[in-house]
């Protein structure tokens, strides 16, 4: 991802509270636009950074099983 891009997102949303963030990642999942992306993805980037062992673990799992309910039947 372009650092630019990186530096947008994150500006865009520095001053934002935590309720501010929660609406930020329902917006973008709900509209499943595909331009939301990037900006999740930044997301995701801050969570696992500033997340300890057990919580990556606890994510990785998480997204396995989401992985393996969204391509059930595909």
């Amino acid at each position: 991802m372009d650092l630019n891009l990186r530096h947008a997102i994150l500006s865009n949303i520095s001053d934002n509270d935590q309720s501010q963030l929660e609406a930020t990642i329902v917006d973008a999942i709900q509209s499943g636009e595909e331009k939301m992306l990037p900006g999740l993805g930044v997301l995701f980037e801050l969570i696992w950074q500033q997340s300890n062992e057990q919580e990556k673990q606890e994510m990785i799992e998480a997204l396995e099983q989401g992985v393996k309910s969204a391509t059930a039947g595909s």
